[in-house]
């Protein structure tokens, strides 16, 4: 709902994800964010954060809409977050 109405780049399918890019800054933290399925980012679409990317949608899907609530809870150090770190923090580009 906010993902394709902000985007004024691409919106394309890469496997389970949906990447809405050219958002503006101000519609995420970093280099984007994933809500559900959806990847919201300026220009932040490389292979390796797409596949970062998709670690997060599986994690979605596995706790759905308690995933908010834990990834707050994991902290907002993606070096210390369990969810940064098991998408990979290097693809992320955390490291």
């Amino acid at each position: 709902m906010i993902g394709v109405p902000l985007s004024t780049g691409r919106v394309r399918f890469v496997g389970d994800l949906i990447v809405c890019s050219g958002l503006p800054r101000w519609a995420f933290k970093r280099g984007g964010t994933c809500i559900g399925r959806v990847y919201l980012t300026r220009d932040n679409d490389s292979d390796e954060v797409l596949e970062h990317e998709g670690v997060h949608v599986t994690q979605w899907k596995r706790y759905g809409m308690l995933m908010p609530l834990l990834y707050a809870l994991a902290g907002t150090n993606p070096l210390t977050n369990r969810f940064e770190i098991e998408a990979g923090l290097e693809k992320g580009g955390y490291q």
